[in-house]
């Protein structure tokens, strides 16, 4: 009880930041947004100068607790993640050739207001990025399992006590102040009452489809385990507000984290591997909705819909592009700019385009991606936790920790 109360009081902060900011966005003038832009700057410095250690600091450990099923788990974790980013891609391709020729779709961007300068920067830079992170946690964290280095384990699960320290009581309270300057940021642009009505259809559908595609995925892992999906979607509100606030799925991994652990039917092992690891490498929402964007902008600057084999060639290398996209806003399409060009053949129009029409749901595309990770960490509790191994694993791993100062 005490759980769901902590939960929507952080809801109901979120809500209150979404709402505060879009009033001060509204209602300031250029000198309010630079302090506001500052805000924005130091906090979001501080957040993201931490997500390279949260992930370390729980897929490490969370590989060592696996034992022999970690690289099983690590392939099925990646293969799953691929697979997502194409199928929701197919399910944008189908579902545009039924939908885009019907469609009056506007064929310009209005100009938006110039965002102010931070009046005062603090420069936290990241000690890696996110990849490397993400790289450098699997490294250690199988190297360590290898060489049975007792004394790297330990110090690695000392370290994710460290960071959930950090991610509760330093992070996740800043975070409803991060979200309200970024929808003022976003009010006073004019992205909220510009652009958004006059793309309104377009970011409508690729909602939608983002609701299928998570159906989808839920549907598939309450199969694969066996267990009821809700009990793992129910957990997820925060943490899809807070993509939606941070429009970073790196961002939004204290959050994530925290919903995950909530769930009855998740246990801690596979939930600290699956979720900072799908915050990098699962970017379903994202994906989806660039290739319906990109079927919608063709249509408008080029006359036509991209052919069916370049769309099947720009979708299987996709989910690639799409695995090792950085979770940070934008990050889907910046890492697609490359197949955007080459196999679509945008042109910089097609392409100023593509960046204006993708920023006004990218929130929302990173919520599918961060709220499809709970459903791929369900599917691998049923692969690999139905009859509690892992769990079993962990405690003798634990027990085994706890057994070496003694011998010592």
């Amino acid at each position: 009880m005490s759980a769901e109360k902590s939960e929507w009081g952080l809801i109901n902060k979120l809500l209150i930041g979404i709402a505060v900011g879009i009033g001060i966005g509204l209602l300031a003038n250029e000198q309010i947004m630079a302090v506001v832009a500052s805000f924005k700057y130091v906090i979001g410095q501080f957040i993201f100068y931490t997500i390279p250690f949260v992930i370390i600091a729980f897929i490490a450990p969370a590989i060592t607790k696996l034992r022999h099923n970690a690289n099983k788990m690590l392939g099925a974790g990646i293969t799953i993640a691929y697979l997502s980013a194409v199928g929701a891609a197919t399910l944008a391709y189908v579902s545009g050739l039924l939908i885009i020729p019907h469609l009056s779709v506007p064929t310009s961007v209005e100009g938006l207001r110039h965002l102010p300068d931070a009046a005062f920067t603090l420069n936290i830079p990241p000690v890696m990025s996110v990849m490397t992170a993400l790289v450098t946690a699997i490294v250690i964290g199988v190297t360590a399992l290898a060489a049975k280095a007792t004394a790297v384990e330990k110090a690695l699960n000392e370290f994710e006590n460290m960071m959930m320290i950090v991610v509760k009581r330093m992070v996740i309270p800043v975070l409803p102040f991060f979200i309200a300057t970024t929808f003022a940021g976003l009010a006073y642009e004019g992205t909220l009452t510009q652009q958004l009505p006059v793309f309104l259809k377009v970011v409508v559908l690729a909602l939608l489809g983002h609701a299928v595609w998570l159906g989808v995925l839920y549907g598939i892992a309450g199969a694969v385990s066996g267990k009821n999906p809700l009990e793992v979607l129910k957990h997820y509100g925060p943490a899809y507000l807070t993509a939606v606030g941070t429009m970073s799925s790196a961002a939004t991994l204290p959050i994530a984290l925290s919903c995950a652990r909530k769930s009855k039917v998740l246990s801690k092992e596979t939930v600290d591997f699956m979720v900072p690891m799908g915050a990098t490498i699962h970017l379903c929402g994202s994906v989806l909705t660039e290739t319906f964007f990109c079927m919608v902008i063709s249509l408008m600057l080029y006359g036509a819909l991209p052919p069916v084999g370049t769309m099947a060639m720009f979708i299987v290398l996709f989910g690639i592009f799409a695995v090792g996209a950085p979770g940070v806003p934008g990050g889907t399409v910046m890492a697609s700019m490359g197949i955007v060009v080459g196999v679509l053949g945008f042109d910089p129009a097609g392409v100023a385009l593509l960046l204006a029409i993708f920023a006004l749901q990218d929130s929302f595309g990173t919520a599918c991606n961060v709220t499809g990770d709970g459903a791929i960490t369900l599917m691998l509790e049923g692969m690999f936790n139905k009859n509690g191994e892992l769990s079993a694993m962990s405690a003798e791993a634990a027990a085994i920790d706890a057994v070496e100062p003694a011998k010592a």
